[in-house]
């Protein structure tokens, strides 16, 4: 089963959110991606179906 990985960018538009916000706010509210790479040429990455669930979590 494939995991698709989206960039940081791909979630913040799937969101309609902002890249800072992606970076800054979103680990604070439990969307936690995965870093590959170390220093400033880290990549971070999300699992589509983990922003999804997180999704469908924040409904009111």
């Amino acid at each position: 089963m494939s995991q698709e990985m989206l960039t940081a960018r791909q979630t913040a538009e799937m969101l309609n959110v902002s890249l800072t916000w992606i970076y800054r706010d979103a680990p604070k509210l439990g969307l936690i991606g995965y870093k590959f790479g170390r220093g400033k040429s880290a990549k971070l990455r999300f699992r589509c179906a983990d922003v999804l669930k997180w999704l469908e979590q924040q409904k009111m």
